[in-house]
């Protein structure tokens, strides 16, 4: 079989052969698969039914096994649990009664290994897709070989051997790019690793086999099962990059294929990032509707939800929300998804303590996965607590950590929101010089990306520098301080600049309320500390 082909053309060329004679079992199992990649599912399943029944009649056993397995083990991705068992179960059955010995056995551990990795049994999955990787390689079967060392891989790092399970993995890139396999086994095994990659925030990895993922999909392109999958993946990747349009095309293009019937879960995954986009730019009724879209296949909305109504100045809804989806949920990945926010809206309504204590889970969390993106998430969430508790340096150190991580990773979304906060810290410090840099660098961001609330909300905070470069003080007042800081007595203030000298009285008290001072020369020292007489036009 070829690795690469148009599947389209296989398949109208096997039609008509069916139609003019009886198909060798080979042919109709191939001719099953051309329907299964362009689409053709009902019809598909048919084929290989067919294909497993002529292969029974000619007594090829081990072939029938085969074609059993694979048929039930796409009805089961395709959401069809109870016939792919019944088709599971017919194999085993086959298996047993004619006591095989062949690769065909070492395929049947693959299901039991499945769900034991699904109930979180690692040991026990780990050891079935042991078992099956050591029979493949007896039979020297690479269909077999690479299922065991997918699930070994994962299982690995569903027990927390990160570093191992995922070294397993990245080999597996290799095997694909340069052995044959069975066509649908390279769909499985892109989606699967990059999940698991995602599920240890290696954004590195997950962005290399999506470029995988793509390039395999590009080169048979009339393939459409796993390409919509391939689609949501390379939006998250185009979020975190910066490119927010490109994103949204390919999120347009995910929903599309994954909700055509009978749909793919999948397309929870392509609603939710599609209504993250909408929130990130400001639209918040497209992001709504989206994030209830997303609900309906099957993905939470939250914390999407709980954002948006924070953007809407619905303070309450948003920390109701994300307490009680907190609450819900003990899994560890899902609790580091979620913490990040929790310690955004808490302090948004105050709750510092909270934001505190969900920062040293956080913290706990990064440890067990040891990925750059939990540090950097880490240490902006810590920075921002330390803000809001006056700790100014510390909360300088960690936001510093944090940027240095974003910018190694290339997110610039986040890379600016920390931007920010260091420009607060700068501003709670007197600094307004560092503070209106980072500031303006995170305001040329946002605009970049067009995050229009966290471009109006820098805006904002950029005017208030401006006033706080001339601490509050008006020009007329600048005007008087530049006087009285040159030893003008007020008459001689009065007569300058043709004002009475009642008024300059009223300016000179203004000054020193403003200033928190209380004598000419302590207005004197302030005003040339902090250059106030250069602003002056």
């Amino acid at each position: 079989m070829q690795k690469f082909q148009k599947w389209s053309d296989t398949y109208k060329r096997l039609s008509k052969a069916n139609k003019d004679l009886a198909l060798a079992p080979e042919e109709l199992e191939t001719y099953a698969l051309s329907a299964y990649l362009t689409g053709h599912d009902a019809e598909s399943f048919q084929l290989f039914e067919q294909a497993h029944q002529v292969y029974l009649d000619q007594k090829k056993t081990e072939k029938a096994i085969r074609c059993a397995f694979w048929l039930g083990l796409i009805l089961i991705n395709k959401g069809n649990k109870a016939r792919g068992s019944g088709w599971l179960a017919r194999a085993e059955r086959l298996l047993s009664d004619q006591q095989l010995s062949c690769a065909e056995e070492g395929l049947l551990l693959i299901p039991a290994a499945l769900g034991a990795f699904s109930a979180g049994e690692s040991d026990k999955a780990l050891n079935l897709f042991s078992q099956a990787f050591s029979i493949g390689q007896d039979f020297d079967d690479n269909d077999l070989i690479i299922l065991g060392q997918l699930g070994s891989g994962q299982a690995l790092v569903q027990q927390g051997n990160v570093a191992k399970g995922i070294k397993l993995l990245d080999e597996l890139m290799i095997t694909l790019e340069t052995e044959d396999a069975f066509p649908v086994l390279n769909g499985i095994v892109y989606c699967a690793v990059i999940e698991t990659c995602r599920k240890v925030w290696d954004l590195g990895r997950a962005h290399e086999w999506t470029l995988a993922l793509t390039r395999w999909c590009e080169e048979q392109p009339d393939i459409v099962p796993f390409r919509g999958q391939g689609l949501v993946r390379r939006a998250e990747i185009a979020r975190f990059r910066g490119a927010w349009l490109q994103a949204l095309e390919e999120t347009n293009g995910a929903c599309e294929l994954l909700t055509r019937p009978p749909g793919e879960s999948a397309a929870g995954e392509a609603y939710y990032l599609k209504a993250e986009l909408f929130r990130l730019g400001g639209k918040f009724k497209q992001a709504e509707e989206n994030y209830h879209e997303a609900a309906k296949w099957g993905r939470p909305s939250q914390p999407g939800l709980a954002l948006l109504r924070l953007a809407q100045g619905m303070h309450e809804a948003a920390e109701i929300s994300i307490r009680n989806t907190l609450k819900e949920n003990n899994d560890l990945k899902r609790r580091a998804e979620l913490l990040p926010h929790v310690v955004q809206i808490m302090l948004a309504v105050k709750q510092t303590e909270v934001a505190r204590k969900a920062t040293e889970e956080l913290f706990d969390i990064a440890n067990k996965f040891d990925a750059p993106y939990l540090y950097a998430i880490v240490g902006h969430s810590r920075g921002c607590v330390y803000l809001n508790e006056g700790k100014l340096q510390l909360a300088l150190e960690q936001l510093q950590k944090a940027l240095d991580i974003w910018k190694h990773l290339d997110t610039p979304y986040e890379s600016a929101l920390t931007q920010e906060q260091i420009g607060l810290v700068y501003q709670k410090m007197n600094d307004i010089d560092n503070s209106t840099v980072e500031l303006s660098t995170a305001q040329w961001i946002f605009e970049q990306l067009n995050a229009i609330p966290d471009l109006v909300r820098i805006n904002k905070t950029l005017s208030k520098n401006s006033l706080n470069k001339t601490h509050g003080l008006s020009l007329r007042e600048l005007q008087v301080l530049r006087l009285v800081a040159a030893g003008k007595a007020n008459k001689s203030v009065a007569d300058t600049l043709f004002i009475s000298e009642r008024t300059v009285d009223r300016h000179v008290s203004n000054i020193f309320k403003k200033l928190n001072v209380s004598s000419r020369v302590e207005a004197t020292t302030f005003a040339i500390k902090h250059q106030l007489t250069d602003n002056l036009s």
